[in-house]
């Protein structure tokens, strides 16, 4: 068993109460079309270029601001893939399953999906290599742009798109 102790060292997390089932929040990180109106911070734009959500598949999204150029945004795999449950993701390896030093900072994302009576208890754990990485990580923004992001999710799944 992998020793997941949250370590406020290395970590930073996010939760948030959504308002819709987990399999509405599932579809709206699985679906290329739904992720792609969420996955980056508002006015930025993605483009979901490789979204296979299985152990070892390619995880590759673009990004760009309005009419401009996609640049590079997220290149890594999926660790784990509990339909409706759970996703882990990395971008320490990337989709090619060759070693890679992202920029900013290499990191490893779970996002946990728990029923409740409510709709979905939505938790983001994001794990770091070292307590350099994660200041760095939260210096640029961590809780602003996984918050908007996280918003905005909750926004297109509490809208019954996600259906």
């Amino acid at each position: 068993m992998t020793d997941t102790t949250l370590d406020p060292r290395l970590d930073l997390t996010l939760e948030r109460m959504i308002r819709a089932s987990p399999s509405s929040v599932w579809r709206a990180w699985t679906n290329p079309e739904l992720l792609a109106q969420w996955w980056v911070p508002a006015p930025m734009q993605a483009r979901v270029d490789r979204l296979e959500v299985q152990p070892g598949g390619g995880f590759v999204t673009s990004m760009r601001e309005e009419e401009g150029e996609y640049t590079p945004h997220t290149d890594g795999i999926f660790l784990v893939a509990e339909p409706e449950r759970r996703l882990v993701f990395t971008n320490v390896i990337d989709s090619s399953w060759r070693p890679a030093k992202p920029e900013p900072v290499s990191m490893t994302a779970e996002i946990t999906l728990d029923e409740h009576a409510e709709g979905t208890m939505y938790r983001v754990v994001v794990r770091h290599g070292d307590p350099a990485a994660r200041n760095l990580h939260e210096d640029l923004g961590f809780f602003e742009g996984w918050g908007s992001v996280t918003s905005a999710l909750a926004d297109l799944a509490e809208s019954g798109l996600t259906r």
